[in-house]
């Protein structure tokens, strides 16, 4: 069981704050991104958070896509596929010809 970084009290991971000293456990980034304006959808955001902090396996980037006040869908990455998003989108220009960052094969997904 990890330690809160506050008080050093034993804290479970699934606890977002310390019930021994109410400090924060995990710090997180949140960014809100509208949709193109030209094209059609129901989707009226697409959230991402950063969680930075707490236990190391727990840090991800969870993408959701909003529709007026709740998420329709979610997905977390870890580590290493959001440094993947990461290259993918700031590698590509844009032009017509298609960069090795864009031409990546996706690795093995598991299936439901």
């Amino acid at each position: 069981m990890p330690d809160c970084p506050s008080c050093a009290q034993p804290v479970e991971s699934r606890h977002r704050y310390c019930p021994w000293c109410a400090a924060p456990l995990r710090s997180k980034l949140v960014e809100f991104f509208a949709p193109h304006p030209l094209i059609e959808g129901r989707a009226r955001a697409l959230r991402v958070s950063r969680y930075l902090s707490g236990d190391p396996a727990q840090r991800h980037t969870r993408l959701s896509i909003w529709d007026t006040d709740r998420a329709v869908s979610a997905i977390s990455l870890d580590p290493g596929e959001t440094r993947r998003l990461s290259r993918f989108l700031t590698e590509s220009d844009g032009g017509d010809r298609p960069d090795e960052a864009t031409t990546d094969t996706m690795p093995a997904v598991a299936g439901p």
